[in-house]
């Protein structure tokens, strides 16, 4: 009898503590809004989802969680099921100021897309690592890893460097069509050439398209409509390219349009 007693105690505690936890979260009166993120989590905030919508991240068990603006998203205690958000440090967002801005010029990428690609990945965390296996600030995947040659993913210079050339190869890959580049950074390639060249029909993937679009300083650019697909030969290899211009010369297929 104590036994069950004292289990049944420590349950009722347990929820007690969840819902101080969630009181003092927010502030007296105060509106609770709640959505589903992209892997399908259900995220409680005082802020409506368009006000800093949360950034994609992997649940963190067991981590205290409050209500507060501006986006890392965290699990409620003792459930993954559910996540509150809590702010994250101004320093934080500012740490990796100076590597987005080197990494950026030299590959001709905007440092605020590159930004807003990081605090949807990450939350500007180093640590981070996704359920699909995405390590570091720019989650970068294990193919990616190996082709840039990446010891350390962990290493702040060395994720970044990697990520923001992959996001130029995406970039070169869909003529600078920021919204296909990031679709297929999210998706892969592949899914964005099996969709005609186009978003896939993913809600996660839709959603960080939007997310990114909604956080950098300008909207992501789309550019035409019809698409085309023609092959170069690069040191005697056939290396497919896209573009939203009718190729002048050579031969070509139109591959989607949008």
């Amino acid at each position: 009898m104590l036994s069950c007693f004292l289990r049944g105690t420590a349950k009722a505690v347990r929820y007690i503590v969840l819902g101080t936890l969630l009181a003092a979260a927010a502030p007296a009166h105060a509106q609770i809004y709640t959505w589903r993120d992209a892997n399908g989590t259900l995220v409680l905030s005082n802020r409506r989802p368009g006000q800093n919508a949360p950034a994609k991240t992997s649940a963190v068990p067991k981590t205290e969680a409050v209500a507060v603006p501006k986006t890392e998203a965290v699990a409620v205690p003792k459930t993954e099921a559910v996540r509150a958000t809590r702010s994250v440090a101004t320093e934080r967002t500012h740490a990796y100021d100076d590597l987005i801005s080197e990494h950026s010029r030299q590959s001709g990428v905007r440092a605020d897309l590159v930004r807003a690609v990081m605090q949807v990945e990450s939350a500007f965390n180093p640590m981070a690592r996704s359920v699909k296996g995405g390590l570091g600030l720019m989650r970068l995947m294990p193919a990616t890893i190996r082709q840039y040659g990446v010891r350390n993913p962990f290493h702040p210079g060395d994720n970044v460097r990697a990520g923001v050339g992959y996001l130029r190869e995406l970039l070169d890959r869909y003529e600078n069509n920021e919204e296909l580049a990031l679709a297929a950074y999210n998706a892969g390639p592949t899914a964005v050439d099996k969709h005609g060249q186009s978003v896939p029909p993913y809600r996660e993937t839709k959603q960080y398209v939007a997310q990114i679009s909604q956080m950098a300083s300008r909207p992501i650019e789309t550019r035409g409509r019809t698409l085309y697909k023609y092959t170069e030969i690069i040191n005697g290899r056939e290396v497919p390219r896209y573009t939203d211009k009718k190729p002048a010369t050579g031969s070509y297929t139109i591959v989607g349009s949008r």
